[in-house]
């Protein structure tokens, strides 16, 4: 999924970036208020992951507007402020978690995929389609009790159709929701990488799990 970083502390948003993508997530991260909440206005992300210290605009202004404008991300607010009031405030102004500093990043990315769950309303981290088990916490795939490899963006790729199950999902949908802006995009990137997912979870005498819809985009499921 796609998330954007807000983070003015260098070391915090760069180790955040880092560890978001190893996991799987396309990310955008800027350091300044003001252009956090053009990215936000921009796209369609699945969280945001939020400071609230900012440059230009402070986070809880920033949330603010984007609230104000109809924006219904899902806000991880992250900051060195603990007090109750300071949590209170983040939460009525429209966010939807809170992480303070200092924090361990796997607290921090099992928040971001509990956010990305409840957006999708998936009620469990292990997402079944078919005999297709796919272990969103684990990072692992399965079919048929067999162990499937997968890159980070197969991976991706393959989470974000899951959980769109039963809808057709269009390419520009796909690229907006897992790659981020330092990414290059090319006209057959989604299309390569939903062949070589084909190539690795269907099965010989096993229901077909991808389908293609010409001129729609993809779709994830057991026909019947």
């Amino acid at each position: 999924m796609r998330v954007l970083v807000v983070e003015d502390y260098a070391p915090i948003r760069e180790a955040v970036t880092q560890g978001l993508r190893e996991s799987g997530f396309g990310v955008d991260a800027t350091s300044d208020g003001r252009e956090g909440l053009w990215y936000a206005s921009t796209n369609d992300y699945d969280a945001i992951v939020l400071d609230l210290m900012l440059p230009q605009v402070h986070g809880l202004d920033l949330l603010k507007q984007l609230r104000s404008r109809g924006n219904s991300a899902w806000v991880l607010i992250l900051t060195a402020k603990d007090q109750l009031e300071d949590r209170v405030n983040g939460l009525n102004v429209g966010a939807d978690d809170y992480l303070t500093k200092p924090f361990a990043f796997a607290e921090l990315l099992a928040r971001v995929q509990a956010m990305v769950r409840r957006k999708y309303s998936a009620v469990s981290s292990v997402l079944q389609i078919a005999d297709l088990q796919i272990d969103t916490a684990a990072r692992s795939v399965s079919r048929c009790g067999i162990q499937i490899e997968l890159t980070c963006r197969e991976l991706a790729l393959l989470e974000y159709l899951a959980l769109r199950t039963g809808h057709i999902v269009s390419r520009t949908d796909i690229w907006e929701h897992i790659y981020d802006f330092s990414q290059e995009s090319t006209s057959n990137v989604v299309d390569v990488y939903v062949g070589y997912l084909r190539r690795k979870i269907e099965m010989p005498g096993k229901a077909k799990l991808i389908h293609t819809r010409r001129g729609l985009g993809y779709m994830l499921g057991a026909l019947p």
